[in-house]
């Protein structure tokens, strides 16, 4: 079991505090750089590509970069030389902090924590002082010619301010050297006219040298040239003469070859012939024995052919003839096989043909059953349909007919009497279809106007007249039944008219007859001449929305 000590812990806690503040102050410099850690020590502490502790919060880290660093030397302005010619003169200069522990700390107190940059701008108005000052002491030639001890005095001159400085000039050089007047082109073109005046010198006498070298190669050349055709025309002439020799020499040896030639020639033409004869005798015999052995030969070949063939032949014969015989036996199986596949495909299809002509007559007869059934049942329906519907009607019709049995003059009159606004409405709706009338004459019993509103009832009762002669029905006689004239005076009952709403709305359902109305009489909308000498009025009437309007 683990016991809580606090001290223990308290050691722990302490230890581990120390190594994170020694974790946190570990530096390590790397080979271009001085780390310099300042504060408790009197002198820093310099490392340079080593490692080392720093307090934390205590002391201080600064950093001085000890690289390699190029200068840029311009002379801003001319500068006059020993002479008295401006110049202008451009150098580059490679400096760095002294490595050692007094330039290290000299550059500490003016370049700590500034970049390389920083630190050749600052060097570079010194240097630029130097470099015109060491200008000043020489001349144009001795800065063009002698452009090492130029840059030897300046790095000299300048290595006294930057030793202040902490700073070692490690080269400088010339880049280069201008003037205003352009005094550094003329020097140049004069020392090239002499070089050119010099080269020219030399090639002459190098011309010189060559003519008269040629001149003596030519006359040796020749001299040998005559020499040697000279020994060369000798030798021809003695090789000329021992050619001559050796021809005689050689025609004789010639003849007496061409000599020997035609007797050796000759004997062995002789020869040849008598060869010639014999071998043509030896040839002959040979020819004729020969032709007897061919005889011989020939006569048994054709025996050994004739017995060949006809061996053959008989092989033939027989293979063809068991050939045939296989050929039909096969024949004869396959057409066997191919007739039991028929039959059999035959009876597939057959029995194929059979189930679907049963399962179609099955389909037709069931579908046959189904419509026989169907139009049973729908005659039925359609029987039974139409019986009651004419059952309906004849009931209907006896009511109709028991209905119109009950039907008097007053129940007639009434259904006249009903449809008479209607009729009245359609004899007056062209006049509602009239948008404008004009009508010309005022004279006679009544205006224009008078004469168009009554035509309505004019109209009414030519339709009274022609229902009164048609149906025996007085209808303007029936309307004035109730008045005293008509009961008193003239003796008109008509009965049946009361209650006939009652009775009407009691009575059975039955259709209502139809009752046409009259073709409407369309008014005339004629301009009628006034007579002669009669006054003219003008009447305007508007029908609009049934309503008429009068405008004078």
């Amino acid at each position: 079991m683990f016991i809580f000590e606090p001290e223990f812990f308290i050691t722990v806690l302490v230890i581990a505090v120390l190594l994170v503040l020694v974790l946190s102050g570990y530096v390590k410099s790397p080979p271009d750089k001085a780390y310099i850690i300042s504060g408790f020590r009197k002198k820093p502490k310099i490392l340079i590509g080593r490692a080392g502790i720093k307090v934390p919060f205590l002391e201080r880290l600064d950093i001085l970069y000890l690289g390699q660093m190029t200068v840029d030397i311009k002379t801003e302005q001319s500068v006059p030389t020993t002479d008295f010619i401006n110049v202008n003169v451009d150098a580059v200069a490679k400096v760095r902090i002294s490595p050692d522990g007094e330039g290290i700390e000299k550059a500490s107190r003016n370049f700590l924590n500034k970049k390389p940059e920083q630190i050749a701008m600052d060097l570079q108005d010194s240097l630029q002082g130097n470099m015109r000052e060491i200008i000043g002491t020489l001349t144009l030639k001795d800065i063009n010619t002698n452009r090492d001890s130029f840059s030897d005095q300046v790095m000299m001159k300048a290595a006294k301010d930057m030793e202040k400085l902490g700073i070692e000039i490690l080269s400088c050089n010339i880049q280069n050297v201008t003037d205003e007047k352009g005094l550094i082109n003329d020097l140049g073109a004069d020392n090239t006219s002499k070089i050119k005046k010099d080269a020219a010198i030399a090639k002459a006498q190098a011309d010189r040298d060559v003519a008269i070298a040629q001149a003596e190669a030519t006359r040796a050349a020749n001299d040998a040239r005559v020499l040697s055709e000279t020994e060369i025309a000798q030798k021809n002439n003695e090789l000329a003469i021992r050619q001559s020799e050796l021809k005689v020499i050689s025609d004789t040896k010639k003849a007496e070859a061409d000599a020997a030639y035609e007797i050796q020639k000759q004997a062995q033409q002789k020869n040849i012939e008598i060869a010639t004869v014999n071998a043509q005798i030896a040839k002959a015999e040979r020819d004729s024995e020969l032709k007897r052995q061919e005889v011989l030969v020939t006569e048994q070949a054709l025996d050994a052919e004739v017995n060949k063939k006809a061996d053959a032949e008989k092989y033939r014969v027989e293979q063809e003839a068991a050939a045939a015989l296989s050929r039909r036996q096969r024949e004869a199986e396959a057409r066997k096989y191919e007739q039991e596949k028929e039959a059999e495909a035959k009876k597939a299809v057959a029995d194929a043909a059979k189930y679907s002509a049963e399962q179609e007559a099955a389909g037709i007869r069931a579908k046959y059953e189904a419509e026989a059934a169907g139009i049973a049942l729908k005659g039925k329906a359609d029987a039974e349909a139409r019986r009651a519907v004419g059952l309906a009607e004849a009931e209907a019709m006896e009511k109709k007919a028991e209905a119109y049995q009950k039907y008097n003059n007053a129940a007639m009159a009434e259904m006249l009497i009903r449809v008479l606004p209607d009729i009245a409405g359609e004899i007056a709706k062209p006049l509602a279809q009239i948008d404008k009338i004009t009508i010309i004459g005022g004279e006679g019993d009544g205006n224009g106007v008078s004469q168009i509103a009554s035509n309505v009832p004019a109209v009414m009762a030519k339709l009274f007249e022609s229902m009164k002669e048609t149906t025996g029905i007085d209808l303007g006689e029936v309307m004035r039944a109730g008045t005293y004239d008509a009961k008193v005076n003239r003796n008109i009952h008509v009965t049946g008219l009361e209650g006939m709403t009652d009775k009407a709305a009691s009575a059975p359902t039955a259709p209502a007859v139809p009752i046409a109305p009259p073709a409407p009489v369309e008014p005339a909308a004629e301009e009628t001449a006034a007579p002669a000498g009669s006054a003219a009025e003008t009447v305007s009437v508007a029908a609009e929305s049934g309503n008429p309007e009068k405008k004078s």
